[in-house]
């Protein structure tokens, strides 16, 4: 891997972009200390993918046309191996709705949705985010209809939200690296609600790993984060956020295929609590870069 031309795709246009390049920048610096041949890409459009001259691509781009299977897409037609999930995966993963949807058929709870209309949902207190976007961005907890009013949702954009009740209970976040869980991440986010401003604001948040729960709760977590993976078919580190009910009952909130790698990200301190530190993490996932597909010149002369 050491000989290879190594491309970490960070940035794009998404309203994820000032993170991504966090992200990116963060795993180029370890990724050099380790001795790869290895430059930045900031990808705003296909060209600048198509015209890199690389033999792999870690994906540290987060959101639309960078964690949403796009990216991987244009990889795959490239035969260009990369890091974490394929392309279906990820566009499923980035769909909460779809990705819910598979959970439960796998026999996996999840948080319960509830009905949304231009009126506004049909029982309070709420969360109101995204169907597709990462990062807690557009995160709402309302608890009435002046509040929901207040978010100024165009009737014609309405099937780009969805609501969920909310949930009482220890909010995780447990990251699967190869498959294998590691240490949950327990999240207390001082104003109550884990949005954008409490994850990337130091600070904002405390967070404890392993999570402060009895080991055998631990251990069911993990078991069904682990499970979660399997069920979506994701590759890599992908992260599972959940909350753990009173009842013990593990409810998963949405799985992120291309977590963060930034100094205040979830994956990383799982990681450090693992015994992993940062630039092994990045080697780790650098080494498991591959393709979704097998292309025919691999494996025939085509006559």
């Amino acid at each position: 891997m050491s000989t290879k031309r190594i491309a970490v795709l960070m940035g794009g246009s998404s309203a994820e972009r000032l993170v991504s390049l966090r992200s990116g920048n963060a795993v180029l610096a370890a990724l050099k200390r380790l001795g790869h041949t290895v430059h930045g890409v900031d990808v705003k459009h296909a060209a600048d993918v198509l015209e890199t001259p690389m033999d792999v691509a870690f994906i540290a781009l987060h959101g639309t046309f960078g964690e949403d299977g796009c990216v991987q897409g244009l990889l795959e037609m490239m035969g260009i191996p990369y890091t974490g999930s394929g392309v279906m995966c990820s566009a499923v993963c980035m769909n909460k709705q779809v990705s819910k949807r598979l959970l439960r058929q796998a026999g996996l709870n999840t948080a319960v949705d509830i009905p949304l209309t231009k009126e506004g949902p049909s029982r309070y207190p709420v969360f109101i985010k995204p169907v597709a976007e990462g990062s807690s961005i557009g995160l709402h907890r309302i608890a009435s209809i002046e509040a929901w009013r207040a978010l100024q949702i165009p009737a014609e954009a309405l099937h780009l939200w969805m609501a969920e009740m909310p949930i009482k209970g220890l909010e995780l976040a447990i990251s699967v690296l190869n498959g294998e869980a590691l240490p949950p991440v327990e999240i207390v986010a001082h104003s109550g609600c884990y949005d954008y401003k409490a994850k990337y604001s130091k600070g904002a948040t405390d967070y404890y790993s392993p999570a402060r729960l009895p080991p055998e709760s631990l251990r069911y977590s993990m078991e069904q984060a682990e499970a979660a993976v399997r069920a979506l078919g994701c590759r890599g580190a992908p992260r599972v956020d959940l909350i753990v009910d009173g009842g013990g009952q593990a409810m998963i909130l949405e799985v992120n295929t291309v977590p963060g790698m930034t100094e205040t990200s979830l994956l990383p301190k799982a990681a450090m609590a693992a015994g992993i530190d940062f630039d092994d993490l990045c080697g780790a996932l650098l080494s498991d870069a591959a393709l979704d597909h097998v292309h025919l010149s691999d494996t025939c002369d085509g006559s």
